[in-house]
């Protein structure tokens, strides 16, 4: 008997998150759902029990490394191992700015979050991820973390000065290059994904709906041979 896969979705109670936990569990992969406030988790799982889908939630709070532990200590007791791992959970302050204007406070908020969070999410998750035959890490990133593009003034993207936002997805990418590297005789494999521009409570604007927006991240959760890379639905992105 094959054993289903097992994915830790974080910050998956709304969302993208959400739409990546659900398209998860509709391929058969048992889908736990990362929340920092525990209620929602559990109306997330009552949602998509309600389609038919099975799920069941942790409470974790990616900027508290006593919940992470003590996830981590849930999952494995329950579940011995883990095989996918999607770091989603991320916030965007609109008191970040520009360089000269950005609230500082804000930008420590949002690279906690966006970053060490998900560095630390990865290390407690990591003892688990070891145990699969074939782990996989996804990192949901965003084209505003590209240095290349960032740098580009023909880029539509060049005038979108969020130091803390941009900062915190360049450090994630560093992250999915430095774990790729550290990994790579592990057969665990790590991608930098950006879902592409998304109309969430987090955004507030878009051109792609949660659905479509979750594809991406899910096909590299599933499968797939890049290893290392930072993939947009147009194809690779430069660092």
């Amino acid at each position: 008997m094959e054993h289903k896969r097992i994915a830790l979705v974080t910050g998956a109670n709304k969302g993208i998150g959400l739409e990546i936990a659900r398209q998860l569990a509709e391929a058969g992969v048992t889908v736990i759902i990362g929340s920092r406030d525990a209620g929602r988790g559990q109306a997330a799982v009552a949602e998509l029990a309600g389609q038919g889908l099975e799920a069941t939630s942790v409470q974790l709070d990616v900027t508290d490394e006593t919940s992470i532990a003590a996830a981590a200590t849930t999952i494995g007791a329950r579940d011995g191992r883990l095989d996918i791992l999607v770091n989603n959970a991320g916030i965007f302050d609109f008191a970040d700015a520009a360089p000269s204007s950005a609230s500082i406070p804000a930008v420590r908020k949002v690279l906690e979050t966006n970053f060490i969070g998900a560095l630390a999410v990865t290390q407690g998750m990591l003892p688990l991820l070891r145990k699969s035959a074939a782990g996989r890490i996804v990192n949901l990133s965003s084209s505003l973390g590209s240095l290349s593009v960032n740098a580009d003034p023909s880029s539509p993207y060049f005038a979108q000065r969020y130091i803390g936002y941009n900062a915190s997805k360049a450090a994630l990418n560093m992250l999915t290059i430095q774990l790729t590297e550290e990994l790579r005789d592990t057969g665990i494999v790590v991608n930098s994904v950006s879902p592409g521009f998304v109309k969430t409570d987090l955004t507030g604007y878009g051109f792609m709906t949660p659905e479509e927006g979750g594809r991406l991240p899910v096909r590299h959760a599933l499968g797939g041979v890049d290893n290392g890379r930072f993939i947009e639905p147009d194809g690779y992105t430069p660092w």
